[in-house]
């Protein structure tokens, strides 16, 4: 998910370079599309796996885990937090692919410009979240974490495992 999450931000940047350029700027919406949800573009940069299906599956695998039998306070503890993560890039994912869309459908280069700021700022928040709040840090919570921080609080949750 990081990874495939890091091209599409990479790919929603590069489309800033190549506003007037409607070629350019379809040719990186199917790249982020690829890197968020291949089954929506079946070619690119991205590892063929996409953020969709990885975040959806780590939540999975988050859920099982602290509902399992002997479960740490632990665990449970930072499978909550990497779930709040996870839950806001399933939506900013699912915002993202709109977005990437809608630029494929554009008509012209500057009906498909007016989108990418908000497709950079998508695609950003997926991988690093947002300081929703404006408190000056990004936490876990609803709107706030992303991909970074539920890597984070797993690697807290290891970490007090022992692991």
């Amino acid at each position: 998910a990081i990874a495939d999450a890091d091209i599409a931000a990479t790919h929603a940047g590069l489309m800033q370079q190549s506003q007037s350029d409607l070629d350019s700027l379809k040719l990186h919406a199917a790249h982020v599309l690829h890197a968020l949800d291949p089954t929506l573009e079946p070619k690119g940069p991205g590892s063929g796996y996409g953020v969709k299906r990885a975040a959806a599956g780590a939540l999975e695998h988050i859920h099982l885990a602290a509902k399992s039998a002997g479960a740490s306070p632990n665990v449970q503890t930072h499978a909550m937090h990497v779930a709040g993560s996870l839950g806001n890039v399933a939506a900013w994912n699912d915002q993202a692919i709109a977005t990437a869309q809608k630029i494929r459908a554009a008509r012209t280069a500057a009906e498909a410009a007016a989108l990418v700021t908000e497709l950079v700022a998508q695609t950003h928040s997926i991988a690093k979240g947002i300081d929703a709040n404006h408190d000056g840090a990004i936490g876990w919570h609803t709107g706030e974490g992303g991909l970074a921080q539920a890597h984070a609080h797993m690697n807290l949750m290891m970490k007090g495992e022992g692991l």
